[in-house]
């Protein structure tokens, strides 16, 4: 995706002669990297971006490389049009990691867990991570699952870990918005998809807005801290 319109912030400084000079900010940089099979995530995923790159970051779109063969993608029709219609989406590597500020990661949930596709991905990361490449950067998780309290807070928790290995910043949604208290998960956004049956909804989309810009709020002030540290 490409960066908004109008997301350069300006900020000014008076020199020794007491001169005011204006010097313009770059835009924070997100990527959002998931997986999703039959295409809940996906959907979450986008509405994450949208509202990250609304609230001025420039963002990438990225999805963790597909691992099931393609008989098992061909015998379930929601994952084979799912999977067709993201095709144009470029799947993650690790120089996209490197390249953010903050990554938001998203999964559905495996028997209360990270699919192994995204799990795949992370571990991947190993070499940024022996170099402290992955340190000081903004992290937050989504996921979904098939039924109520399917896995959710497990799935995001389990996400979570590597966060804390990498030396990163964990900028979980909380209950900071009304918006919240109706999705009800202040560990990221999330949503219930009855396998199928519960597309995407606008509780959901206003859990990702929520979630989108507290990310994109901390992360320039942490980019803003840092840079005067």
């Amino acid at each position: 995706m490409k960066s908004a319109m109008g997301i350069f912030s300006r900020n000014r400084t008076n020199d020794s002669n007491g001169t005011e000079t204006t010097t313009v900010s770059a835009p924070i940089k997100v990527a959002v990297v998931y997986y999703s099979s039959t295409g809940t995530i996906a959907e979450i995923s986008k509405q994450i971006a949208q509202q990250a790159e609304k609230a001025g970051a420039e963002v990438r779109l990225l999805k963790a490389a597909e691992l099931a063969p393609q008989a098992a993608i061909d015998s379930n029709p929601a994952w084979a049009a799912n999977a067709a219609a993201t095709a144009d989406i470029p799947d993650a590597t690790p120089d996209d990691i490197e390249w953010a500020d903050a990554v938001v990661f998203g999964s559905p949930t495996r028997f209360g867990n990270v699919a192994s596709q995204l799990k795949q991905f992370i571990d991947t990361l190993g070499g940024l991570w022996g170099e402290g490449k992955l340190a000081d950067k903004v992290y937050s998780g989504f996921t979904s699952s098939a039924t109520t309290h399917g896995g959710q807070e497990s799935t995001l928790l389990a996400l979570y870990n590597s966060f804390h290995h990498f030396g990163g910043i964990i900028v979980a949604p909380g209950y900071t918005d009304p918006a919240k208290f109706a999705d009800g998960n202040p560990y990221g956004t999330s949503h219930v998809d009855g396998q199928g049956s519960n597309p995407v909804d606008q509780t959901t989309r206003e859990a990702a807005r929520v979630q989108a810009e507290r990310i994109v709020r901390l992360t320039t002030a942490l980019k803003a801290g840092l840079a005067t540290a």
